[in-house]
């Protein structure tokens, strides 16, 4: 196969003029196709839209909740929760960028850096984390469902008695709450979007309302806004902000990775860019202090404090007022597990098995999976859940994002060779596939940061596992590849086309 020409457009956007003679190669599926310009319409909009419905998600709730219980004062914990977004916002944005450029999702994006072959390395590893993610968002849906069959029927709770210490009704509700994620998977990225759209405003709205019944049931903020915390010395507050400020990476970590999944769909790069920064670190501050309101409120009104919304919303002696909490929350579980949990997966195993498995099919093994990682599990305790799941991954997560950013932006100065990617003896090629410069970076830095997990002596370093990662497999990287890459250039027979 020659080399397939391409269109360079004023913005900076590529596109192929022949995408179709890509079709027989094996890298090539209909859903890891590049977007053509034509079809890339997702507005600043949609992706202030998209992090708004992401980010008002029962865990961005519970997170300052869980600062706060740590010792943390409200406004330590909010601080913690906004620079961490402030932080991963940057390779969010640095790893967007070739999606729009190219139209490409984020598994052949990572075929420049780890090969045609060696890219499945990154793109599992992310797979398998968002399929944890999906099995504990389709855990917490599927509560949601709970509570509100409960508040309807109180026999539904045991009606069939119970099975591993959860009633039997809500296995089959997070099996239903399962299955709908599955539907909406099934009709395509367009019914998505249009969920998105709907979610954001939807579920920002309800909670502000929830934020205002608090206040007026509680006669006002309550006692931690008024606390100063526990943490009473430096070393006390290090000690837990560090691991704290890890795990709030660590929780857009994933996104990091896989935002060309959506920037692929974009207008332009400002647009992308724009809705990104307006809306992940403001939203996710928001929506935390609107937890700390609500939570703090709660110890006024029920004399405990109560963390969980779903847990509230039942204690409502208004079944109507419970119906509504419950669909919010449905709502904003549904719209952060598509988008954050199934887009990407879906395309990484289609990456791995391009001729096999279509978006479709990745979607049902990312469900499947998910539930074979046992969220009930994970969930079991917040040390479990911060420390193990969220720290723990950040570390492999920051290595991947470190090896692209630095082999896009520093060692090939933004420009691929677009038909490359889908062809298996481009110049992605490596040694059979196989970048293992890539691979050996990313496995060090991962290794690294992830040790002090199983070796005392190392813990200080798995508390800073993303940064560890990030930095260190990023160095590596650079220092193996310095030299072999000359700064692409345009393809010869690239055209401009000054009409967009």
């Amino acid at each position: 196969m020659g080399t397939e020409p391409t269109i360079v457009h004023a913005d900076g956007r590529v596109e192929l003029t022949a995408p179709r003679e890509l079709e027989k190669s094996p890298l090539y599926n209909e859903d890891l196709a590049p977007i053509p310009v034509a079809k890339r319409t997702w507005s600043t909009w949609d992706y202030a839209a998209l992090w708004i419905s992401m980010a008002h998600c029962i865990p961005t709730y519970t997170m300052a909740a869980s600062l706060i219980d740590k010792g943390m004062s409200w406004w330590q914990a909010l601080g913690t929760i906004l620079l961490g977004n402030l932080i991963v916002l940057a390779p969010i944005l640095l790893n967007s960028h070739p999606g729009t450029k190219y139209g490409i999702p984020f598994p052949v994006f990572a075929r420049a850096a780890y090969g045609t072959v060696g890219s499945n390395l990154p793109a599992l590893m992310r797979a398998l984390i968002a399929c944890g993610w999906f099995g504990i968002n389709a855990w917490i849906g599927g509560y949601a469902l709970q509570t509100f069959f409960v508040s309807i029927v109180p026999a539904w709770r045991d009606a069939l008695g119970e099975l591993h210490g959860f009633p039997v009704t809500q296995w089959i509700s997070f099996l239903l709450f399962w299955a709908l994620n599955i539907l909406i998977i099934y009709r395509g990225m367009e019914l998505v979007r249009r969920l998105e759209r709907f979610a954001a405003p939807f579920v920002l709205v309800m909670t502000a309302l929830l934020v205002a019944w608090a206040i007026w049931k509680a006669g006002g903020l309550g006692p931690i806004m008024e606390s100063s915390g526990r943490l009473g010395t430096s070393e006390e507050f290090l000690a837990v902000f560090i691991p704290s400020l890890t795990a709030t990476i660590g929780f857009w970590s994933t996104l990091s990775l896989n935002m060309p999944d959506f920037t692929r769909y974009g207008r332009s790069q400002r647009e992308q860019a724009i809705g990104q920064i307006v809306a992940l670190p403001t939203t996710m501050t928001v929506f935390a202090a609107m937890g700390i309101v609500i939570t703090s409120a709660t110890f006024l009104i029920y004399n405990r404090t109560v963390s969980d919304p779903i847990e509230l919303g039942g204690l409502f002696d208004n079944r109507l007022m419970v119906g509504v909490a419950m669909f919010t929350i449905v709502i904003a579980t549904l719209a952060v597990n598509i988008a954050a949990n199934v887009v990407s997966p879906a395309n990484d195993f289609a990456n791995a098995f391009p001729g096999k498995i279509d978006f479709k099919r990745g979607g049902l093994i990312t469900g499947i999976v998910g539930i074979a990682m046992m969220p009930w599990e994970l969930l079991a305790n917040a040390d479990r859940y911060i420390n193990g799941w969220l720290v723990g991954y950040s570390g492999s997560l920051g290595s991947v994002a470190g090896v692209l950013i630095v082999d896009y932006w520093i060692l090939r100065n933004k420009e691929l060779d677009l038909a490359a990617l889908y062809r298996p003896d481009g110049a992605y090629r490596y040694s059979n596939g196989w970048n293992l410069r890539a691979v050996w970076a990313t496995l060090a830095g991962a290794g690294i940061a992830l040790l002090g997990a199983f070796w005392e002596p190392m813990r200080p370093i798995y508390d800073w596992s993303w940064f560890v990662g990030f930095f260190l497999a990023g160095g590596i990287y650079w220092a193996l590849m310095r030299g072999r890459i000359a700064h692409a250039h345009r393809p010869q027979d690239s055209v401009e086309n000054p009409s967009r």
